[in-house]
């Protein structure tokens, strides 16, 4: 099965949505979502990701002239106890965040849609990581604001960055936390026929590449 990189599209601005779809090796093209992001009222953590993920996939889809077929949007929130934490505004706020989710557990939730256009169908679902914090000190919390990374982060931390020193353990998906639950997209992308990942094709190119690369490293030596 062979589609155009234009096929897939990835509705986000997200540079880690991107890196994770691109490291197994997926052609596609990214095309920024306008969708609305509020929360609507009486709205579960799990229905707002689900519901943004459609919203985003169907707004590019719905674009006059947008090329592509299949269309992946995704939303990720941070939640300690039922409250959803957004990125923080400033220091004060990210310490705030920081602090709250020191030493206990919290989750994180990653909605995902992949829609189909040609067929007018969707998949979606909501994923959920349990994700757990070291006590943290009023330095390391000091200090890692300081570094600017969880300005633009959802609960103040990235853990695929800096913020890994506080993670001692997650249960569940880790790319879920990063902002996409690869697993579950890349089996929706297959089940809508969207990507082969090993089929013959595939393999014949990535044999090709590595005989390709093991000559090259014959020669070096």
């Amino acid at each position: 099965m062979s589609h155009s990189p234009q096929d897939i599209v990835l509705a986000s601005a997200s540079p880690r949505r991107r890196e994770l779809l691109a490291q197994v090796g997926i052609d596609f093209q990214v095309v920024p979502s306008t969708a609305n992001e509020a929360l609507l009222a009486n709205e579960t953590p799990e229905t707002h990701v689900v519901r943004l993920s459609f919203d985003k996939a169907i707004e590019v889809a719905g674009r006059p002239g947008q090329p592509g077929r299949w269309f992946v949007g995704s939303d990720t929130v941070v939640v300690r106890d039922d409250v959803i934490l957004g990125k923080p505004g400033d220091a004060a706020e990210a310490a705030a965040m920081l602090t709250s989710l020191s030493g206990r557990s919290h989750r994180v939730i990653s909605g995902y849609a992949v829609h189909d256009r040609e067929r007018d169908c969707t998949l979606s679902a909501a994923i959920t990581t349990r994700v757990f914090f070291k006590e943290l000190t009023s330095r390391e919390i000091e200090g890692y604001i300081a570094t600017r990374e969880p300005f633009d982060k959802a609960g103040s931390y990235a853990i695929q960055g800096i913020g890994s020193f506080m993670v001692p353990k997650i249960e569940g998906s880790y790319t879920n936390v990063v902002g996409l639950p690869l697993c579950e997209v890349i089996a929706a992308l297959e089940e809508l026929g969207a990507v082969e990942l090993f089929g013959s094709a595939k393999l014949s190119k990535q044999s090709s590449k590595l005989k390709a690369q093991h000559k090259d490293a014959k020669r070096g030596f």
